[in-house]
């Protein structure tokens, strides 16, 4: 099958790897990389399928000025909700492509395990099950992927585990403990499931691959980008120093944003997210402790 690859960045490129496995593939990006099969935009859109890495905070503009739907099917392989608007990756694309042509990718997986072949599961979301079983069986032996029809439940666990992700590096940072990371985690699980379903996510996705499965990585381990925000945060050092220390899109500083913004719309109960936003504004993280164990 011939698969394009929107994005070079790790992710994309590990995606590639594991789809040439098994198909012809292409990448693309906005900057021209000196990589193999590395095309033009224009050739990409050529492909049959898509597998679309663009960061959610960009998605919206880079849709409107270069994406033109000629019938492909679609694999979006980024997480998080749009700080702007708070938008779900979902309704963004509705208005450029069809339901029945779109999946949306979930579940734990460090780029760099995929590109050593290690045992990885993901699952393929669409509200087309045919498109989701189509596309699960482009990936190589090494992944298992199931699929799934609650797009909205994929997209909350997908976003809202990178900013839980923070948190946890923050609780690493301070030097909190074990028994505190646990807490944590398992208490940032129950408020994303709330606010998925306040959405008409099904609770059951939130116990699986793509709702426990990736927050207990991104969670636990300095290899994910959004923990070492929280590291960072810890530290005391601005949002800027970070992110430039880090040299990659933290998916889950926008999604902290978004998530303030809707809590406030809403009227929804988010007390780590709430923490997670405050703290990224400069508040003490050693006063978000006392505050959040206090409430």
């Amino acid at each position: 099958m011939s698969v394009g690859i929107i994005g070079a960045g790790k992710w994309g490129s590990a995606l590639a790897f594991a789809f040439e496995q098994k198909n012809e593939v292409f990448i693309t990006s906005r900057t021209p990389r000196d990589i193999q099969n590395f095309v033009s935009l224009e050739e990409i859109l050529k492909c049959e399928y898509l597998v679309i890495t663009v960061p959610a905070q960009q998605i919206a503009s880079w849709l409107i000025e270069n994406f033109v739907f000629t019938g492909q099917k679609i694999l979006v392989a980024s997480k998080g909700i749009e700080a702007s608007s708070g938008r779900f990756l979902n309704e963004i694309y509705e208005e450029h492509i069809p339901h029945e042509n779109i999946a949306f990718l979930s579940g734990p997986s460090f780029a760099s395990e995929v590109m050593e072949s290690l045992p990885t599961a993901l699952v393929v979301n669409s509200l087309n099950e045919e498109l989701s079983s189509e596309l699960a069986s482009l990936f190589p032996d090494f992944i298992k992927a199931y699929t799934c029809v609650d797009v909205v439940g994929a997209e909350v666990a997908g976003a809202y585990k990178n900013v839980i992700a923070i948190a946890a590096g923050i609780c690493e940072g301070l030097q909190l403990g074990k028994n505190a990371a646990a807490a944590l985690i398992s208490r940032g699980l129950v408020e994303m499931t709330r606010f998925g379903v306040a959405f008409g996510a099904n609770e059951k996705t939130f116990n699986g691959l793509g709702g426990a499965g990736d927050l207990f990585l991104t969670a636990s381990s300095p290899m994910s980008r959004n923990f070492r925000v929280g590291l960072g945060v810890a530290q005391g050092k601005s949002q800027e120093d970070i992110l430039q220390e880090l040299g990659e899109v933290a998916e889950g500083i926008g999604t902290t944003y978004a998530l303030h913004e809707i809590s406030q719309q809403k009227d929804l109960y988010l007390p780590i997210a709430k923490e997670v936003y405050e703290m990224l504004e400069g508040k003490n993280p050693q006063q978000s402790l006392k505050d959040l164990l206090s409430s």
